[in-house]
């Protein structure tokens, strides 16, 4: 039997200009670059599912809010009242919908750049398997005061009436990244429940992260003595990505495929 060679491919995914990730992994001869030394800008593929549960969408989702927020904008988490309570996810989904046009439609009044946002609806299951506490979760650029972003979230007012009754409680909190950017409230948003789903959507104007391939970069041998002896060595690191500061490097072992690195850097 033919023994099957592997090489070693570096893959560089950038989340905006601040974020660099990098997988540095095995693969075989048959999925080799076949010109040039590395590959051409690829824009990573958005999971086609709208769940939260998978590993890849969750790495995604974590990446997707890296490219486009930062500390100047907002988390926004809203809920219902009792006599407000939708009857169906979908019916949630149409109420926070008007929401977010109500929120655009007051930036364009303002001047304000166009709202780029990432929803997140949650929601438990019943014994009835019915959907229970559905509430929302929106990371949204900043711009708008944090008191008119919470102020939205009413009914469109009747006649007679200054302003409509509100739909439930809303609560905006400015986004805190740290060297991993804004990976804790990624984490906190996909982290799953027992009983709980989780659907997730965006607006068309986010920054896509976007990736570069170089299968020319490291040798197995290279990478097994990193993976020995250079894994949290920053200036090792410097060296190989000038510009970016090591947040994390996480070597795997595989009996098969041997040594495998994955990297977490962050612009200096």
């Amino acid at each position: 039997m033919r023994k099957v060679r592997n090489f070693i491919r570096e893959k560089k995914i950038y989340c905006g200009d601040k974020y660099l990730e990098i997988d540095i992994i095995p693969r075989t001869e048959s999925e080799k670059l076949k010109t040039g030394i590395r590959s051409k800008k690829v824009q990573e593929s958005m999971p086609k599912q709208k769940n939260l549960n998978d590993k890849n969408a969750k790495r995604y989702f974590t990446q997707l809010i890296n490219s486009n927020f930062d500390q100047d904008d907002f988390h926004t988490t809203v809920t219902y009242a009792k006599e407000n309570l939708p009857g169906s996810t979908e019916e949630a989904e149409k109420e926070v919908r008007n929401y977010i046009r109500r929120i655009s439609n007051r930036r364009k009044k303002e001047g304000l750049s166009p709202l780029k946002y990432i929803l997140v609806t949650e929601y438990d299951m019943d014994e009835e398997d019915k959907p229970v506490r559905i509430h929302h979760h929106i990371i949204m650029n900043g711009g708008l005061d944090r008191d008119t972003v919470e102020e939205l979230w009413r009914k469109p007012k009747r006649k007679g009436q200054k302003q409509g009754d509100k739909i439930g409680y809303a609560n905006t909190t400015r986004l805190q990244p740290n060297e991993y950017g804004l990976e804790a409230i990624a984490r906190y948003l996909t982290k799953s429940k027992k009983k709980g789903k989780k659907r997730w959507s965006c607006s068309q104007n986010l920054i896509k992260p976007w990736s570069r391939s170089n299968d020319h970069k490291y040798s197995r041998r290279m990478v097994e003595k990193i993976a020995k002896n250079e894994v949290n060595n920053p200036d090792f690191w410097k060296k190989q990505y000038p510009g970016y500061q090591l947040t994390e490097c996480h070597p795997e072992y595989n009996d098969f495929t041997g040594w495998s690195l994955y990297l977490k850097l962050r612009k200096e």
